[in-house]
């Protein structure tokens, strides 16, 4: 059977203000934690030669990211789209996925980035595993193949585990675990015009509407708004012991010491 590798991915808002703030090509962009996800899959599927499938949940201006993870070299794209996973949270999100990983079995390896850069909560990748059953390793550095098992090496905190495990496994990848490759133009064309997009429903995913959107939801967003970050730059003057204890001063001052 030959490897396949499948790759959740989210388009992310950049400018949010009020509550349910609109997502398309102007407003959102790729989820720069997944970009570092995709990169990895990508290194794995190209040693095992296999296919990489990515996923992604929201309305139809969604699609740009699939375009641009196809063009990155993944083999195809599927859309989760319907007005009744709108309000969805990381619970709903993750009910919705499964059952499209679930769809778009038999599956290898399932990745995740480590968070999103607008919620960033972690829980969609965990919460997805939970639901289909498979272990999750999260914090994934490295990630070696070798028939139907994996040697993965992961880091948390200031440790670094490494774990045996056997496929069908899920993981989320640290965001140092590598760079991202950059798309050629000739890439973006191939995507757009030699590649496919599939889109799902509820009733293509045989879920129930009472376990998706807002009804699915535990926990409902009441706003969404960029966080102001206020910072000022002093400077010390004077002798090098002069500018050492007013320094001390500064930050004893803050509440940082004691």
């Amino acid at each position: 059977m030959k490897f396949h590798c499948i790759v959740c991915i989210k388009a992310v808002t950049l400018h949010a203000s009020g509550k349910g703030a609109g997502r398309n090509s102007c407003t959102a962009v790729l989820n720069p934690f997944d970009r570092i996800a995709l990169e990895k899959a990508l290194a794995i599927a190209e040693t095992r030669a296999g296919a990489l499938t990515v996923l992604t949940m929201g309305p139809p201006s969604c699609a740009f990211v699939l375009y641009e993870a196809m063009a990155m070299g993944a083999a195809g794209g599927v859309l989760l789209s319907d007005n009744r996973f709108a309000d969805s949270d990381t619970l709903a999100t993750s009910t919705v996925l499964a059952a499209a990983i679930i769809r778009l079995a038999p599956y290898d390896l399932v990745i995740f980035g480590a968070r999103t850069a607008d919620s960033d909560t972690g829980h969609v990748g965990p919460q997805t595993a939970e639901a289909l059953g498979i272990p999750m390793v999260t914090g994934v550095l490295t990630c070696e193949w070798k028939d139907d098992s994996c040697r993965i090496e992961r880091k948390i905190d200031e440790f670094r585990e490494i774990y045996a495990l056997s496929s069908p496994v899920a993981l989320t990848v640290h965001p140092t675990a590598c760079v991202p490759r950059d798309i050629p133009l000739a890439h973006i064309e191939e995507s757009y015009t030699q590649k496919e997009i599939v889109t799902w429903s509820l009733e293509d995913l045989d879920l129930r509407e009472d376990r998706v959107g807002k009804n699915g939801s535990l926990t409902e967003v009441f706003s969404l708004k960029q966080a102001a970050r206020e910072r000022h730059c002093e400077f010390i003057g004077g002798p090098v012991e002069t500018q050492a204890a007013a320094l001390v001063d500064a930050i004893r001052k803050s509440g940082l010491i004691g």
